[in-house]
């Protein structure tokens, strides 16, 4: 179900409470519970703002350094390739939803790259003279080739989303389809329709005083570029060349700082960011047989907390912020991350405060705040377990901790000293296990004097439950009743152990003998369930973390490295795994691995055909960690932490970096090929030729994602770090391409320059 059909389903629910109410009972209501579709329209709108003004930040930015009717063609691109993109969704089984407007948003920017250095390209020809469509052909042409591998290199760089597996994969599989269809479409319109709108373009040589004001500021600020470029840029490229060994250093030095920023921890990761629900719900689970008036007690004891928190939240923030309470005792209909929602179990309650929605309530009345807050009144349940679940994550604990091993009292032993180990780490919260104490049971065990009468297990078991539950003889229909017959003991004989002592046994030559005599019964615990992974059982021990408080990676590398190898060293039978987020993470990177290896070999390839060299295309692909930096950067800036969705933004640079190194390059190959220029001056006339286009397409790519990241409200922020890391990347990937790129040819240059002397060196 798309995000349009559950905004539709809640619509319809909804006018139908508003028809029924009229005629119900006295006494009784119909209201909306955990109304979803709010926050899916929130989102949305979030989301279709940031794509709106995105878009029109990206028309200002080319109006302001483009002619406009050159800008004006450009951005025709955008709204043409939108809507080939909504054309194709269909096929693909996408709807418009969060993510495949998040997809545009990500797009928007890029979707113009191709045709600013297409129509910069045209009109730079059309400045000297000649006929119009002519200098379209030349100019598209001129470019065609570096701007076409540009832009299936961006397309190759967001295959790694749609090869995740699991449910995540069908997930960004959406934004990774959008994107590519979009530039798809992008990558035609520039090519075919642009060059044949500039051919129309004619005076483009009319002395400035016949425009109006708006027209000549334009001009002014195009013009200032210009000479930005000429004099400032041209000075410090000439500079940075000729100490291009020191200045090369320093972006080596600043790279290793990063990297060391990152693997001394220094930065925090967390695996997938947390979705701030309107919910905090308390689950309550006692050991299995609990009986329901005891559950309900505690139940109720979580529920005057709730109500507790209501009250100081709404004489606090207003009479709206906190909403409604709901208690379930016997069940927990809203489940859990081991699964889905359960009922009829006495052991279990559930206790839910619904609060005012995350747009509109104080920012201090978060979700994690309530729940600390609840946490506090409740207190500690003897005997119970209780988790506190305030966000809509979905992969599992952020802590899960597997034992596996043949002896479950010795796994509930290990899990016990786990726990304790778990409650030394700061931020680790709600600590539980997957085991549930059963109820009590009756363990038959046949004597040796048994085997010699024929005697077996099944056949124990078998004459006991058929004496105390009992054997079905009859079954008939009585009217519409389904009747049973069964044959057992009297309900008198059926009440005491007594009774199982005195029973007689059955053996298979048909002799009867007393229980005492060929059995031993002792009193045990039932397990409700037992689990098991390549036959061995397993208990999993389960943790949650507050972030900005406890840092998780640093939990997992010591349970990994340190503390369970150590623990385990006297259990060599058991072993142990990490589960739940952790493994969804390690599938991810997996995966991603492997697609990243695969990506870079085909961009590689590509611009191995592009520059005709096996050693060029390592000259663009050095940009790509170094754009790495940026995207790092950019999130220490802001204060955020890394997440799996900004490593799926460091994805996307490998694709969007390259384009602007790959022309840059193309032009001093051309000139040197073409024009016979020497290097210096190749690499000197690309910087002046190519920083407009380079400059406008990071500028246009950064302003479609800047509504997006100054976007505050809360439903926007778990797609936010994708957009921080290629935003950021893409800044810095800018000064990479306008200056580490031609001082990496001029070294690569010297390499080989100095390779060609040594062997001739070496055979004179």
């Amino acid at each position: 179900v798309g995000d349009q059909d559950v905004i539709e389903i809640a619509t319809i629910v909804k006018d139908y409470i508003e028809r029924s109410a009229a005629s119900l009972p006295e006494g009784v209501s119909l209201t909306v519970w955990d109304d979803m579709s709010k926050t899916i329209s929130d989102r949305l709108s979030t989301l279709s703002s940031s794509l709106m003004w995105g878009g029109l930040l990206v028309f200002l930015i080319l109006a302001l350094f483009l002619r406009f009717s050159v800008a004006a063609f450009v951005a025709i691109g955008v709204p043409v390739s939108f809507l080939g993109g909504l054309a194709l969704m269909p096929i693909f089984g996408i709807s418009l939803n969060l993510l495949s407007t998040f997809a545009f948003i990500m797009v928007l920017g890029i979707v113009v790259d191709d045709a600013i250095v297409t129509g910069e390209n045209i009109f730079r020809h059309m400045r000297k003279g000649g006929d119009p469509t002519e200098a379209a052909i030349k100019g598209t042409h001129e470019v065609s080739v570096p701007v076409t591998f540009g832009v299936l290199t961006t397309m190759i760089a967001f295959i790694p989303l749609m090869m995740i597996p699991g449910r995540r994969g069908a997930f960004f599989s959406v934004i990774a389809v959008v994107i590519i269809v979009v530039l798809g479409f992008s990558l035609v319109q520039s090519k075919l329709v642009l060059p044949a709108h500039m051919s129309y373009l004619t005076h483009l040589g009319e002395r400035r005083k016949k425009h109006g004001f708006i027209i000549r500021t334009q001009r002014k600020i195009a013009d200032g570029l210009e000479w930005f470029i000429h004099v400032v840029y041209r000075k410090m490229l000439h500079g940075a060349i000729k100490n291009r060994y020191s200045v090369t250093s320093v972006f080596v030095v600043i790279f290793v700082l990063m990297l060391a920023v990152i693997f001394t921890g220094r930065m925090q990761f967390f695996f997938f960011p947390r979705i701030e629900g309107d919910t905090v719900t308390v689950k309550l689970n006692m050991p299995v047989g609990t009986p329901v008036e005891i559950t309900e007690g505690y139940v109720r004891q979580i529920n005057g907390a709730a109500v507790s928190v209501k009250k100081e939240l709404n004489e606090q923030y207003g009479d709206t912020t906190a909403l409604n309470i709901l208690m379930t005792v016997g069940g927990q209909p809203f489940g859990d991350r081991r699964g889905g929602g359960s009922s009829g179990q006495s052991h279990q309650g559930e206790v839910m405060l619904e609060l005012e929605s995350s747009e509109t309530r104080h920012p201090e009345v978060s979700a994690p705040n309530v729940s600390n807050m609840w946490r506090d009144k409740v207190g500690i349940i003897p005997g119970g377990e209780i988790s506190y679940i305030f966000s809509r994550s979905g992969v599992g604990a952020p802590i899960d901790v597997q034992l596996s091993g043949p002896d479950f009292d010795q796994l509930d032993e290990l899990a016990a000293l786990i726990k304790v180990q778990l409650e030394t780490y700061p931020g680790v919260v709600d600590i539980a296990d997957s085991f549930e104490s059963g109820k009590d049971e009756l363990k038959l065990k046949l004597k040796p004097a048994a085997t010699n009468l024929g005697l077996t297990p099944e056949d124990l078991a078998r004459q006991v439950r058929r004496a105390f539950y009992g054997q079905q003889a009859q079954r008939f229909q009585r009217g519409r009743d389904d009747i049973r017959v069964m044959v057992r003991y009297p309900y008198e004989e059926r009440r005491s152990l007594d009774n199982l002592e005195n029973m007689r046994i059955r053996t298979p030559n048909g002799q009867q003998v007393p229980f005492a005599e060929v059995a031993d019964v002792e009193m045990g615990k039932s397990l409700p369930s037992i689990r098991r992974v390549d036959r061995n059982r397993i208990l999993s021990i389960t943790a949650d973390i507050e972030e900005g408080v406890g840092d998780v990676e640093v939990v997992k590398a010591d349970l990994v490295e340190n503390y369970l190898p150590e623990l385990l060293l006297t259990h060599p039978e058991v072993s142990f795994s990490l589960e739940g987020e952790a493994r969804e993470q390690r599938e991810s990177f997996e995966s991603l691995q492997y697609s990243v290896i695969m990506v870079l070999f085909a961009i590689y390839g590509m611009l191995a055909i592009v520059f005709r060299s096996y050693i060029q295309p390592l000259i663009v692909m050095l940009i790509i960690p170094f754009s790495v930096i940026g995207a790092i950067g950019f999130h220490l800036i802001r204060g955020d932490m890394l997440s799996i969705m900004s490593v799926f933004g460091m994805l996307a640079l490998m694709g969007v970096v390259v384009n602007d190194s790959l022309v840059l390059v193309d032009y001093i190959n051309r000139k040197r090929k073409l024009d016979n220029f020497s290097l210096l001056r190749a690499i000197s006339y690309a910087g002046d030729a190519r920083f407009r286009p380079i400059f406008l397409t990071s500028l246009t790519t950064i302003g479609g994602l800047t509504p997006l990241l100054l976007e505050k409200s809360k439903q926007a922020q778990f797609l936010m770090p994708m957009a921080v890391s290629l935003a950021g990347g893409i800044a810095f990937a800018t000064f990479l391409t306008l200056f580490l790129v031609p001082m990496v040819y001029l070294i690569f240059e010297d390499i080989g320059r100095g390779i060609r002397k040594a062997y001739a060196w070496w055979i004179s």
